[in-house]
């Protein structure tokens, strides 16, 4: 019976998908954008980042199942097809050179030191200037420092972690970044 079940399913659904009726494919798109949004931005992604990603997804599953790349036995074979490629579409993107830039800059955004004119110089000349001030800055802080700091910013991990890996209190640990984030600063104003 369960078998009927499913081949009447899959016939259903693969041949609703190949002429593209549109009842159908919204059903699955609503249905799965919501778990991919919050895959995406439970690492790092931002809801435009989503959007992309599951446009990108939906459309090779369509393409997949419209030229028999692709048969899905039931409604959670199509859904977990779905989320397998978008996610490794989305760990693709992470992996990216461009996007581990991006999230170098994003990451050190509260540490800009402030111009108050720039002489007509443009803003993204003087931002990669900037980051690259930081990155030499970065390079020359200590041992200790960095690896507080690329912990933090770049690995993402809680100050109580951090805390328990460097078997300091919590108030010790924010004041070991402090001060590391402010010699960062000096370092960096210096080479300026």
């Amino acid at each position: 019976m369960r078998e009927a079940y499913q081949t009447d399913y899959k016939l259903q659904v693969i041949s609703a998908i190949k002429a593209n009726d549109s009842d159908t494919l919204n059903s699955i798109y609503n249905t799965n954008y919501p778990k991919i949004e919050a895959l995406i931005l439970k690492n790092n992604g931002t809801i435009e980042h989503a959007k992309d990603i599951y446009q990108e997804a939906f459309l090779a599953v369509w393409q997949n199942i419209k030229q028999n790349k692709f048969i899905p036995n039931n409604e959670s074979s199509i859904n977990g097809y779905l989320y397998t490629i978008a996610k490794n579409k989305w760990m693709d993107v992470l992996r990216s050179q461009g996007f581990k830039k991006t999230i170098v800059v994003s990451q050190l955004h509260h540490f800009e030191i402030k111009d108050e004119e720039n002489n007509g110089i443009n803003d993204d000349i003087l931002k990669d200037k900037r980051l690259e001030d930081v990155m030499l800055a970065f390079k020359n802080l200590g041992n200790a420092c960095k690896s507080l700091l690329r912990k933090f910013y770049f690995e993402k991990k809680s100050m109580n972690l951090i805390a328990e890996e460097l078997a300091l209190d919590s108030a010790s640990t924010r004041n070991k970044k402090y001060r590391c984030m402010q010699k960062l600063r000096q370092i960096a104003l210096k080479n300026n």
